[in-house]
C-alpha cells in the first residue's frame, strides 16, 4: 500500500492541491506524492504554534521531560516503518555493514538517543553572584515559537535535536525537512500526534520559499538552520529584519591530520571511515587528509586497500554496506563535476574516478582517493560532500595546521598520533568547533556541537545547546 503524507498543523492531517516527489537515490524512480504548505499553512501553523505556547511555557521541566521519553518511546515503536521510508528517500542502504541493524535506523535510534537524553539533562537555576547585600539567581525563559530549517543527509536525527531542544525548554516548533527527504519526517510528526498538545509540534513541506516565510515572519522567535554558508548567510540577513535569535550549522571543509607515528593500522580504517560513510555525505566528514611525508605512502597504499574492500558500490539495498549514492541529482551533478576537474587537471586519481556509467541506474560514484593534488584547487579549498578524497602531505606541524585552518573548515577537524600531548597541542591550534583525536568525527548529542568563522554561527547539543532556545533572565534579591 503506497503510504501518504501530511502537513501536520495543529495536529490535524492537511493536504495540499500541490505536491512533489523525490527520486529514490538508488532507482531514479519517483517516489510518492508530497504536499506543499501553502503562505496560509504556514499562517494557520504559527497561529497554531502562538496560542499553544501560553499553555506550554507554563508547564514544569519535568512534565516536558516526562513526554520526551513518551516521544522516545514512539519512535521505537515506528522504527520499522520509518526506517524503511527514510532508506528509500536518502538511499542508504537497508543493512548496516557492522551487523543486523538497519542503517537507515541509524537516524531513528539516534533521535530516540536524543529524546532520553534531554529528558534527563535541562537547563537549571543558577546563583551567578552572592555577596552579603546581593543574590543573583540566573533563570531560563522559553523564546516562543522556532522554525527549524533541516538538512537531507540525516532528515530524522538532524531534524530532532532542534525539536527536543526546543521542547525542553519550554518552546514550540514548526519544521520543513529538506524537501530532498520530507517523507521520514512528516510520517514521524505524523505518528507523535496526541502526545504533545496540539500547535507544540508541526511539519511544514516546501522549498525556499517557505524557509524565506519562516525567516522572516514576526511570530517566529528563532530559527535552527543547518545547510549551506550560502544560504546561511541569507538566513542570517533574514532574520536580523526581526531581531530573531538564530542557530546555524553550516560547511565544514574538516582537515584530518596524520602524525608520523599513527597506528595506521587503527587510523586507516577510521579515515576511511571518516571520509567515505555515507559517501562523504556527512557534515564533518573527513574531507581533507593530511598525511606526514614519512609515512604517506604506505598510508595511501593501505586507505586504498581499505576503501576498495570496504566501500563498494552494491545496488542491492538489502546488501550490508556504510556506502550510498549520493541522496540527490544536485549532489550528484556536483561532485561528478569536482572529480571531471580533477582529471581535466591531471591529477593523480588512485583509485575511482569514473563518471560515466558507473550502474545502470541510480546516483552512484565509486569511492574516489587523489593523491597529493594542489592545496588551491577546487577539490582542497571547497566542501565536496561526495565520495572524493585529496590525500596531501605535511613536514611541518606549523605550516599543516595553517594549511587546515580554512575559513570554511570551522565546524570539525581530527587528529591521528600515538603522543597524545603533541595530538592535543595540535587540535587546540586548529580552528573548528570540535576535534577529534584518534576517532573520525562524529558528534555527540551530549557535546556542545557547532562551527565557527564561515562554518557557523552559534551551536546545539550538549546542555550548553539549550542555552540557544531560552532567554537568560536574572533576578536580583536584596538580602538587606
Amino acid at each position: 500500500m503506497q503510504p501518504q503524507f501530511f502537513n501536520i498543523i495543529n495536529d490535524e492531517l492537511r493536504g495540499s492541491e500541490k505536491t512533489h516527489t523525490v527520486t529514490d537515490p538508488r532507482t531514479e524512480e519517483e517516489l510518492w506524492p508530497c504536499p506543499n504548505a501553502t503562505a496560509q499553512d504556514f499562517e494557520d501553523a504559527v497561529a497554531a504554534a502562538q496560542k499553544a505556547f501560553v499553555g506550554w511555557s507554563k508547564t514544569t521541566v519535568a512534565e516536558r521531560q516526562a513526554l520526551l521519553v513518551k516521544l522516545a518511546e514512539n519512535l521505537e515503536e515506528h522504527e520499522q516503518e520509518l526506517s524503511e521510508i527514510l532508506a528509500k528517500e536518502s538511499g542508504k542502504s537497508v543493512l548496516f555493514s557492522f551487523g543486523v541493524q538497519l542503517m537507515a535506523s541509524f537516524d531513528i535510534k539516534g533521535a530516540v538517543a536524543q529524546c532520553l537524553y534531554y529528558s534527563k539533562t535541562c537547563l537549571e537555576d543558577e546563583v551567578q553572584y552572592e555577596d552579603d547585600n546581593t543574590k543573583v539567581v540566573a533563570t531560563h525563559i522559553p523564546l516562543g515559537v522556532v522554525g527549524a530549517i533541516c538538512p537531507w543527509n540525516f532528515p530524522v536525527i538532524l531534524s530532532n535535536i532542534k525539536v527536543v531542544s526546543s521542547l525542553v525548554t519550554g518552546n514550540c516548533i514548526i519544521v520543513k525537512p529538506s524537501p530532498f527527504t520530507p517523507y521520514a519526517v512528516m510520517k514521524w510528526v505524523e505518528v507523535a500526534r496526541g502526545i504533545l498538545p496540539p500547535g507544540v509540534f508541526q511539519v511544514l513541506n516546501g522549498g525556499a520559499d517557505l524557509g524565506a516565510l519562516m525567516t522572516l515572519h514576526p511570530g517566529i522567535a528563532k530559527i535552527s538552520f543547518t545547510g549551506t554558508i550560502a544560504t546561511g548567510k541569507r538566513v542570517m540577513a533574514s532574520c536580523a529584519k526581526t531581531l530573531k535569535k538564530v542557530t546555524l550549522e553550516l560547511a565544514g571543509n574538516d582537515a584530518c591530520i596524520v602524525c608520523p607515528d599513527a597506528d595506521l593500522e587503527k587510523t586507516v580504517v577510521s579515515v576511511a571511515s571518516g571520509g567515505f560513510f555515507h559517501s562523504g555525505q556527512v557534515c564533518v566528514a573527513s574531507k581533507r587528509i593530511y598525511v606526514h611525508e614519512s609515512i604517506y605512502d604506505e598510508f595511501l597504499d593501505r586507505l586504498v586497500k581499505e576503501v576498495d574492500r570496504s566501500y563498494t558500490i552494491n545496488e542491492d539495498p538489502t546488501a550490508p554496506s556504510m556506502f550510498s549514492p549520493l541522496s540527490n541529482k544536485l549532489q550528484y551533478d556536483t561532485v561528478r563535476n569536482i572529480i571531471e576537474d580533477c582529471k581535466t587537471n591531471g591529477f593523480n586519481i588512485v583509485t575511482g574516478g569514473k563518471t560515466q556509467n558507473v550502474t545502470n541506474k541510480g546516483f552512484w560514484l565509486p569511492p574516489t582517493i587523489v593523491s597529493k593534488p594542489p592545496e588551491d584547487c577546487w577539490l582542497v579549498k571547497e566542501e565536496q560532500f561526495g565520495p572524493v578524497l585529496p590525500i596531501l602531505s605535511w613536514s611541518d606541524e606549523d605550516e599543516v595546521v595553517k594549511r587546515s585552518n580554512l575559513a570554511n573548515a570551522g565546524l570539525g577537524a581530527s587528529v591521528y598520533s600515538k603522543d597524545l600531548v603533541q595530538a592535543e597541542r595540535i587540535a587546540r591550534k586548529l580552528e573548528a568547533g570540535g576535534v577529534w583525536i584518534n576517532q573520525f568525527e562524529r558528534p555527540n548529542f551530549g557535546a556542545f556541537f557547532g562551527g565557527i568563522k564561515d562554518s557557523g554561527f552559534g551551536g546545539e547539543m550538549g546542555k550548553q545547546g539549550l542555552l540557544s532556545y531560552a532567554d537568560t533572565k536574572c533576578l536580583h534579591f536584596a538580602k538587606n
